[in-house]
C-alpha cells in the first residue's frame, strides 16, 4: 500500500514539474498578471451593484457577456439566474467544473472603500464578488490555453447560495441531466492571510442544526434564560475548556484551524444567542447547535431532553425537535489529497495551509454539488493586517485584499488544467 501511494505521488510530481508543464504554468501566471487590473474592475463593479439571492439579474448578464467574449459556449437562466460557461479543450478528456456563487447579503455596514454599494441595504459582505472575479479570471486564462486542455471545463456561476437553495436547484435542473461532470471545485474567501489556501478532506464545517424546545407553560424571560443556560452547559463538549464558539480564534496560530491541537475539533455546543417565543400558553426556545461528529447527531435531542428532565420544568416539557438540518460541505478525500500535492508542487509548501478542524456558524450549499459529483472546497485568504484588511465574513469590517484575485486565478487555473490532463 505504501509503495502504491509513493508511486501515485511521484506520478503527480513528475507530471506537474515536466519542462512543458512548467512553461504552461508560467504562461498562466503571465496571462493572470495581464488580466489582473480588468478583473479588479469587474470585482468592484459587482461590489457597487450587489444583488440579493434570487435577484442576480444584472450580475448574471455581465457574467454571460464576459464568457461569450472569451469564446465559451454559455447557458443562462439555469435555476433562476444561474450561468454556465463551457470551455472545450483540444482533445477529449475529463470534465472539470469550477463553481462561483453570485448573491450578496442584506447588510448596511459602513464601508471604507471608494466603490461602496449603490444598492441600499445590500452588500457583498461575504466575498462573492471576489469569487466571481476569480471564476471569470480562470475562464479567461484557460480560454487562452485550449491547446493544453484535454477535456472540458464548466464554469458554474450559482445564484442563491446565502439562502442555501441555489446549488440544489442547479443540480436538479434539466441541464445537469444532459451534461457529465467528473470533478467540481470551489473556494470561499475568508480571514486567512491573503492568497493562502486552506483545505482538508471530509467535513470542512461543523454540522449545524436548528433546534426547537417546547414547554406547555409561559415561563418568565429571566427563568427561560436560566433554563437555556443550564441546557447549554449540559450539552457542551469542548477541548481543554476553551470556547469553540469564539469564531475570532478560528485563524489564531496557537488554537486555530491550522494547529493540529486546534480547539475547533471534537466539539458540541449551542449558540449563546437564542429566541424565546410565547404563544397559546406555551414557551418555545429556538437556537442552533453545532456538532463535529456526524455519529453523535442522533443523540443530540435525547441528550437535551435528559437535561430538561432534571430541571424544575420537567413536567412542562413537550418536545424538542430539529427545525433546520442542512448538510455540510464534504470534501472528497482522494481529490483533496491530489489537489494538495498538485498545488504545493507548483507553488511551494508555503502556498497551502492544512486545516485540522471544523468551522462553526458557516456552511455552503456547495455540498449539493458534492452529493452528485466528487469535489473539493477550499478556504482562501483575503486578509492583510498590515493594510488593515480583515476578511472575516459577515462581519461589519469585512474587506478583501484584491491581490487575492491574482493569486486565486493563477493557482486554481493551474489546478484545473492539471486535472483535465490527469487520466
Amino acid at each position: 500500500m505504501k509503495l502504491k501511494l509513493l508511486a501515485f505521488l511521484l506520478g503527480i510530481l513528475s507530471a506537474c514539474t515536466s519542462p512543458d508543464k512548467n512553461k504552461v504554468h508560467e504562461s498562466i501566471e503571465k496571462q493572470t498578471n495581464n488580466s489582473f487590473n480588468s478583473l479588479v474592475e469587474i470585482r468592484r463593479d459587482f461590489h457597487e451593484y450587489p444583488e440579493l439571492a434570487g435577484n442576480e439579474k444584472r450580475t448574471s448578464k455581465i457574467i454571460a457577456e464576459h464568457l461569450l467574449k472569451l469564446g465559451l459556449e454559455v447557458k443562462t437562466d439555469i435555476a433562476g439566474y444561474g450561468v454556465i460557461g463551457i470551455l472545450k479543450g483540444k482533445k477529449e478528456g475529463k470534465h472539470i467544473a469550477w463553481r462561483a456563487d453570485m448573491d450578496a447579503l442584506p447588510n448596511n455596514f459602513p464601508e471604507e472603500v471608494s466603490y461602496k454599494s449603490k444598492n441600499e441595504n445590500i452588500q457583498h459582505g461575504c466575498g462573492h464578488d471576489v469569487h466571481m472575479a476569480i471564476g471569470l479570471g480562470i475562464a479567461e486564462v484557460l480560454s487562452k490555453h485550449k491547446e493544453s486542455i484535454n477535456g472540458t471545463v464548466y464554469f458554474i456561476f450559482q445564484p442563491e447560495e446565502e439562502t442555501f437553495v441555489g446549488a440544489k436547484n442547479m443540480v436538479n435542473s434539466s441541464l445537469f441531466s444532459e451534461i457529465t461532470i467528473d470533478e467540481i471545485y470551489a473556494l470561499h474567501i475568508t480571514a486567512l492571510p491573503v492568497g493562502k489556501i486552506m483545505v482538508k478532506p471530509n467535513e470542512l464545517y461543523a454540522y449545524q442544526k436548528g433546534i426547537q424546545i417546547k414547554f406547555n407553560t409561559n415561563i418568565a424571560k429571566e427563568n427561560t434564560e436560566l433554563l437555556y443556560d443550564q441546557i447549554r452547559r449540559g450539552i457542551l463538549r469542548q477541548k481543554d475548556g476553551v470556547n469553540p464558539w469564539d469564531i475570532s480564534k478560528a485563524f489564531d496560530s496557537e488554537i486555530g484551524l491550522t494547529n493540529p491541537n486546534t480547539i475547533f475539533k471534537d466539539y458540541r455546543f449551542l449558540e449563546e444567542n437564542f429566541i424565546i417565543e410565547e404563544l397559546n400558553n406555551q414557551t418555545v426556545i429556538k437556537t442552533y447547535a453545532y456538532e463535529t461528529d456526524k455519529s453523535n447527531l442522533p443523540n443530540m435531542l435525547p441528550d437535551i431532553e435528559q437535561i430538561i428532565r432534571k430541571t424544575d420544568y420537567k413536567d412542562n416539557f413537550i418536545s424538542t425537535s430539529f427545525i433546520q438540518e442542512n448538510p455540510t460541505v464534504m470534501n472528497d478525500e482522494y481529490l483533496t489529497k491530489n489537489a494538495i500535492t498538485t498545488l504545493t508542487t507548483i507553488f511551494g509548501r508555503e502556498s497551502l495551509m492544512m486545516n485540522y478542524g471544523q468551522i462553526p456558524y458557516f456552511n455552503d450549499d456547495f455540498i449539493y454539488f458534492q452529493q452528485r459529483i466528487p469535489g473539493v472546497y477550499f478556504l482562501f485568504g483575503g486578509s492583510n493586517h498590515e493594510k488593515g484588511i480583515d476578511a472575516m465574513n459577515h462581519s461589519p469590517n469585512f474587506k478583501v485584499d484584491e491581490e487575492s484575485i491574482r493569486i486565486g486565478v493563477k493557482s486554481f487555473a493551474s489546478l484545473i488544467l492539471e486535472r483535465t490532463n490527469n487520466k
